[in-house]
């Protein structure tokens, strides 16, 4: 629901290396609400990954509970963010993290520009 700036071949190519590329390569953690996954983030190396919330629960905290545990457990202080998805960058700015540079592309060539964050003090 956020990355609707994504040509629907793109968003095809990302959501089919997921299991295969990404994931092996960061650690998760779930979010769940009554037993049934809600939201992960994947974190490697002090950088938050990915962090995706499910559309119908966002708003609920569930975000910042998955960013505050990727913080304090797994030392995340860096993150690369869509430049088109203002949502996150504004909910990341909130929580602290300032603009430390910019991509044109994303890490695949792809034509969306990346901001590249860093936690304030870090």
């Amino acid at each position: 629901a956020t990355h609707h700036f994504l040509s629907a071949d793109d968003r095809d190519a990302i959501e089919s290396a997921l299991v295969t590329e990404y994931l092996p390569h960061v650690r998760v953690t779930v979010a769940e609400i009554d037993g049934r996954p809600v939201g992960f983030a994947g974190t490697a190396e002090g950088r938050l990954e990915m962090l995706f919330v499910h559309d119908a629960v966002r708003g609920r905290g569930i975000g910042s509970a998955l960013l505050a545990n990727a913080i304090e457990e797994q030392s995340v202080t860096a993150l690369d963010v869509n430049e088109q998805n203002p949502e996150a960058v504004a909910f990341y700015i909130r929580k602290g993290f300032t603009v430390a540079g910019r991509s044109p592309r994303d890490d695949a060539g792809r034509p969306y520009p990346i901001l590249h964050l860093t936690l304030a003090g870090e």
